[in-house]
């Protein structure tokens, strides 16, 4: 080897040495090297990882990007290994082969540049729901399950047997990945659930989740808002459509997901405004339209609904004390007179 080599060439890495700097962002698990920037992937010959060490470092890695390292950091791991978090904990003496220790750190590297956990892990629960998500559909979040919650409330108990189910129907609008749509279905199993989305990569999502949870009897079509139910009228309609204004500096976090799912023009207000416009008639007599919203846009979403007919319009918090979603009831002669 040159002295020139000599000088250039990287110092051993001992076995479980971690170094993250900021700005060049270098993260070092036992024999694998990742730097930022230059990306670079290097192998010794040391004894391999540990699990535990692997949490460790990915955890302390992730301290200034995100608000839960450590679960992160077990996620990604057990995505990689095959194991849940508490076989993690379990093995945490096990050593990791260098394959599966760089796959780790890239993914610990995409998470500090903003990717969303679950599109690393390919996976998000909600309503105890294990949903497919990928970059074509928006995360689902915990809040959201709110909406599920009123819809519900709206519709027959499932006591009251499956012949009243199946008279009722519900329309989710911009279903993304199913969540609402699933969510409903798998609590009212009679009932007619229609999902409409825009976007055939995100259809795409829902009709595979559908097969995943054995819930293939819900309903997708492709299209914008009512355009995709022409004609059809529903008990219950219920959206989460994009409400972030343009400027909102609220984006720039929100950039790995699909801004079309999220941005809803100059206010954040006209999907919303859309959808409370052309809704009434497509429901039925003492039909609910239900929205999700930003959390300061409730007085103008309970505005909107009013301007177009509905009445006993109310606003709910969600888990976190914030106005979520706005609801309200139509009654319309020209709907049904029988």
């Amino acid at each position: 080897m040159t002295p020139a080599a000599r000088r250039t060439a990287p110092p051993p890495l001992s076995a479980g040495a971690t170094t993250l700097c900021t700005g060049e962002t270098q993260l070092r698990t036992g024999a694998t090297t990742l730097r930022t920037g230059e990306t670079q992937l290097s192998a010794g010959a040391t004894p391999p990882s540990t699990i535990a060490q692997l949490l460790q470092n990915g955890a302390r890695a992730l301290e200034s990007r995100s608000d839960s390292p450590r679960l992160d950091a077990e996620l990604l791991l057990g995505k990689i290994l095959g194991l849940s978090r508490s076989g993690l904990i379990a093995r945490g003496n096990d050593p990791v082969a260098a394959g599966h220790e760089r796959a780790y750190v890239s993914l610990i590297e995409q998470r500090r540049r903003g990717v969303p956990i679950a599109y690393l892990t390919g996976t998000r629960e909600f309503w105890s729901l294990a949903l497919r998500v990928t970059p074509a559909v928006l995360v689902p979040r915990p809040e959201t399950e709110l909406l599920v919650e009123l819809a519900l409330q709206r519709l027959p108990e499932q006591q009251a047997g499956p012949s009243v189910d199946r008279a009722r129907s519900i329309l989710d609008l911009g279903t993304g990945s199913g969540a609402i749509a699933l969510a409903i279905a798998s609590e009212r199993p009679g009932a007619r659930v229609l999902g409409v989305d825009i976007s055939p990569s995100a259809l795409e999502v829902a009709i595979q989740n559908s097969r995943d949870l054995g819930l293939a009897h819900v309903d997708w079509r492709l299209g914008s808002w009512f355009a995709a139910v022409p004609g059809e009228r529903f008990d219950v309609i219920v959206a989460n459509p994009p409400y972030v204004a343009a400027a909102d500096p609220a984006l720039e976090n929100l950039r790995a997901e699909p801004a079309i799912a999220l941005c809803g023009g100059p206010t954040g207000l006209e999907a919303l405004s859309a959808i409370a416009g052309a809704a009434a008639p497509h429901l039925h007599d003492e039909g609910w339209l239900i929205l999700e919203h930003g959390s300061d846009q409730a007085p103008d979403v309970a505005r909107l609904l009013e301007r177009h007919g509905f009445t006993r319009v109310r606003s709910h918090l969600d888990f976190s004390g914030k106005p979520r979603v706005t609801l309200g009831t139509v009654h319309s002669p020209h709907q049904e007179t029988t």
